[in-house]
């Protein structure tokens, strides 16, 4: 299944395996190696240890590398005024204004108001455009979204 990503979620991406494959790697290699040296490895918890963040990274990067193989970068046309992915929205609900960028589900991170295009107010923005109206159904009932800008 295709997955849709912007240029710096590729980017950040790219960054984490490397990072993953060279400094995480040569970490726990180290790891490996100190316990190995302390002999006994039926009963060394450092050894289990540095073997299960080994699993672990490895398997962050086989997910990595899978993302970077099936994942369609997505380029924001920067004429339109359209939300797409990519486009930072600025809307307005119950007296607040708040904006979000439109991203990739992998990339999605509410702490930094970064929505997937596959979430329920991702999918409501998404082909929208300034001074639109929009509802989203949320847990928590209804809610209308004033659009005031698209970037």
């Amino acid at each position: 299944m295709t997955k849709f990503v912007t240029e710096e979620g590729l980017r950040k991406i790219k960054e984490e395996l490397e990072h993953r494959k060279t400094a995480v790697r040569q970490s726990i290699a180290n790891a490996i190696k100190e316990a190995k040296e302390q002999g006994d490895l039926s009963e060394n918890a450092e050894y289990s240890e540095a073997k299960r963040q080994q699993a672990e990274n490895e398997a962050r990067v086989a997910e990595l590398e899978f993302l970077l193989k099936e994942s369609t970068v997505v380029k924001r046309d920067e004429s339109s005024q359209v939300v797409q992915m990519g486009s930072r929205v600025k809307v307005k609900f119950n007296g607040s204004e708040m904006e979000f960028q439109i991203v990739g589900s992998n990339e999605a991170d509410p702490a930094e108001m970064k929505i997937s295009n596959e979430s329920p107010m991702g999918k409501a923005f998404m082909s929208r455009q300034k001074d639109d109206q929009v509802e989203v159904s949320t847990p928590g009932g209804k809610v209308k979204y004033a659009i005031l800008d698209v970037k």
